[in-house]
């Protein structure tokens, strides 16, 4: 393990003179946010509770990040609205960014996109997301207007933002060009104070960031598609003015791969990215890599510069789906199916390991095969119910999976290209449906978790819904590939 502490360094930059923005045609009312520093009466996420397992977390009403909370467990408020129909839309949203020598034009938010909100001390219920335009967008979740100025990033947001979880008004995101990124929310517009650099760190495969970051105690875990894991003291304070500021310190940078994992895979060796989004339980946070390895490292004493490496297993294929971490600690793992390694196809690619157990971790596997060549497994994150797990498979399958034994009680098609990754909210499970054929959403009662029952369909007149849906006190908030963001009442 390489454990490094850097202050100044120059991957971690104050980017306030480069900060960008673009021009709005209209006037945007004043925002007003709290500049008190937070004050609580419990530690702030202590590392050695299980408050965040299906519950929120933090100092601040609303669904802040990824799944709502470290255990990647919590998925927003109800009541989830019945019939849906459109309140407002926000688009169209499009944006150039090149893969692999090809450059072309990508529309709306996509895999995983999904929007943070957060009930703000001036009254308004705000959502924040990024999207392929190249910009973080700022909306009024009652009237769809804009709340702040977007902000211009240079290239495509296809991850999920954090909004601090400890009342400071900051905002954490990643981006294509590169840049991990702290914005300052007491201020309009918004002021980026600090980003951190992927090129300056020599990894692999390539420097996007796709992970939702996790703010936990002032500490910043992020995953980079570089392959390499990094935390961040943040510093989070306030100024004599009393706007917020971050005065970060690189605590680690851990490498994802190692030569027993390359060795293993049998093609793109180097495609050891880290896509998901970092979990945490008890004193240890939990990632998993594009080449299959699943890592957990305990955190309880990395200030005083310990992280041991404390789980690690390989389960044979590409893992960009968020690991899900249950009340008893045990993780289930979403895989891929690209290699075909004969490891893949020994576990199975839905998986629930128990890492109290390191050398033999797993309690079962799931086969999810693939009906046309190179699409099987999962891309989208499980949703834990009571006693269930909730998948969406890119095959085109939603299953529900008995916790405690891995069988499948229930399944049923919602079509091919299923990325979305399924919610639950007062017993309703929501999921999209259709990829390929015009996308949209769909309700299933859990009143019997192991039998889901539909509620309701929402159909959109074209795009693929990739993003994961945010439901908050009756909207459910979603960006599509069809250039538009949708709140549906």
């Amino acid at each position: 393990m390489l454990l490094v502490t850097l202050v100044g360094c120059s991957s971690v930059r104050d980017s306030t003179a480069s900060r960008t923005t673009i021009p709005t045609t209209s006037t945007l009312p004043p925002t007003t946010v709290s500049t008190v520093p937070p004050t609580t009466t419990q530690p702030l996420h202590p590392f050695a509770d299980r408050r965040g397992v299906g519950a929120p977390t933090g100092e601040v009403a609303g669904l802040l990040s990824f799944r709502g909370n470290p255990s990647r467990t919590w998925y927003g408020s109800g009541p989830v609205p019945n019939q849906p129909e459109v309140a407002w839309r926000f688009g169209k949203m499009c944006g150039t960014s090149s893969v692999g020598g090809e450059t072309k034009q990508w529309c709306g938010t996509g895999w995983t996109g999904q929007p943070a909100v957060w009930e703000r001390g001036d009254g308004v219920t705000e959502v924040i997301f990024g999207a392929y335009d190249h910009a973080v967008h700022f909306h009024d979740v009652a009237t769809g207007a804009a709340t702040r100025e977007p902000f211009l990033v240079g290239d495509l947001i296809k991850g999920s933002v954090t909004i601090d979880p400890d009342g400071y008004p900051l905002l954490y995101f990643g981006s294509r060009d590169n840049q991990l990124r702290v914005l300052a929310l007491d201020r309009e517009p918004v002021e980026e104070l600090w980003a951190l650099d992927s090129t300056e760190f020599p990894g692999k495969w390539n420097n996007d960031w796709d992970g939702n970051p996790l703010v936990m105690r002032d500490l910043l875990f992020e995953g980079g598609e570089n392959g390499i894991f990094f935390v961040v003291k943040l510093n989070r304070g306030y100024d004599s003015e009393g706007r917020v500021i971050v005065s970060p310190e690189l605590l680690l940078q851990q490498p994802s791969w190692n030569e027993a994992l390359t060795a293993s895979l049998p093609e793109r060796k180097n495609d050891v990215g880290i896509e998901n989004s970092v979990a945490a339980f008890e004193g240890r946070v939990y990632f998993a890599n594009s080449g299959g390895r699943v890592l957990g490292i305990d955190i309880s004493q990395i200030e005083q510069g310990e992280a041991p490496i404390v789980f690690d297993y390989w389960v044979g294929d590409d893992v960009d789906a968020s690991l899900v971490i249950d009340a008893e600690g045990a993780l289930y793992v979403a895989a891929e199916q690209e290699r075909f390694t004969s490891r893949s196809d020994e576990l199975g690619q839905l998986l629930k390991l128990d890492p109290q157990r390191p050398d033999d971790p797993l309690v079962w596997g799931v086969d999810i095969p693939p009906r046309i060549p190179g699409a099987g497994g999962l891309w989208a994150t499980p949703a834990l119910g009571d006693g269930v797990i909730y998948a969406a498979s890119h095959p085109g399958e939603l299953l529900a999976v008995d916790t405690a034994t891995g069988e499948v009680t229930w399944r049923e098609e919602i079509g091919f290209h299923a990325w979305s990754s399924p919610v639950i909210v007062d017993d309703t499970l929501v999921t999209a449906v259709e990829c390929e054929n015009g996308g949209g959403l769909r309700a299933y009662s859990l009143a019997d978790p192991r039998q889901p029952a539909r509620l309701w369909d929402f159909a959109l007149e074209s795009g693929c819904i990739e993003s994961t849906p945010a439901v908050w006190k009756g909207t459910i908030l979603v960006g599509s590939r069809d250039g538009y963001f949708y709140a549906l009442r």
